[in-house]
């Protein structure tokens, strides 16, 4: 889960200034968390509410969701910031990429693949219920469960392939004419492929950023299966915990100890 908060704090900075080039400081002063940071924290939290009831997720991300969004509301598209305020808030039918940056708590929780997606399920149907949503949803989920399981990069494309998407392109096809797309037609299979390039955590972090495109969103997911892949550097863990205030680490601290040690 927080290599999906260390990718976004590094991407932050070139959602709207791309940098085509892997070639950057993964952190400077002008980086922060986003939304995404904040939403896989609100999925995080309702995991941890609803205590293992999955029938009880939905209305448990409905109100982390909400709690969280409307306490850190940087970077959040106008369908959502609306449903944040909303008296009674209802799905609108979104394929946008916030259903793939936010699911990785799903993929530790689980003890199985069905369980992972029908958490991912629960948790993405609140907002994003369009088919392609929740399907880029289950895709970073899927991808993150196989990759904690130890599944080899082959076994993962494999997957991703058959269940999901072709992966029938690489990052330097693509990079001169990739431009920003928050679908998550127009960005899981980017941000997956990045991952199935790389040879490391930070390396997939940068080869997510280099395609330029919604750049914090891609890294983030990119980030959260290399997180669950490789591991995650211990001097990158301790750089990105600087970014978090102190509620968001108590939420990342308490998930990381009932779920991912």
């Amino acid at each position: 889960m927080l290599g999906a908060i260390i990718g976004d704090i590094a991407g932050s900075r070139f959602e709207f200034y791309n940098h085509k080039s892997t070639d950057f400081a993964l952190f400077d002063l002008s980086c922060r968390p986003t939304d995404d940071s904040t939403m896989t924290l609100a999925v995080a939290l309702a995991i941890l509410r609803a205590g293992g009831d999955l029938n009880a997720l939905p209305q448990a991300a409905i109100f982390a969701m909400r709690e969280l969004g409307r306490k850190y509301p940087y970077g959040y598209g106008g369908s959502f910031r609306s449903w944040l305020h909303e008296s009674e808030p209802q799905p609108y039918g979104s394929w946008g990429n916030g259903a793939g940056m936010r699911v990785s708590p799903c993929a530790w929780a689980a003890a199985s693949m069905e369980e992972a997606l029908m958490l991912s399920d629960a948790v993405t149907g609140v907002t994003h219920d369009h088919p392609e949503g929740l399907k880029g949803a289950r895709a970073i989920t899927a991808a993150v469960f196989l990759a904690r399981q130890g599944a080899g990069r082959e076994e993962i494309r494999s997957h991703i392939a058959r269940q999901y998407y072709p992966l029938d392109f690489t990052l330097d096809e693509i990079r001169p004419s990739y431009r920003f797309d928050v679908s998550c037609q127009g960005s899981v299979p980017q941000a997956i492929e990045a991952f199935l390039e790389s040879t490391s955590f930070e390396g997939a972090i940068r080869l997510a950023i280099s395609i330029g495109g919604d750049s914090d969103t891609i890294a983030a997911m990119t980030g959260a299966i290399a997180g669950a892949f490789y591991g995650i550097p211990q001097d990158i863990r301790q750089d990105a915990l600087v970014f978090l205030d102190e509620e968001r680490r108590k939420i990342l601290f308490d998930f990381e100890k009932k779920y991912c040690i």
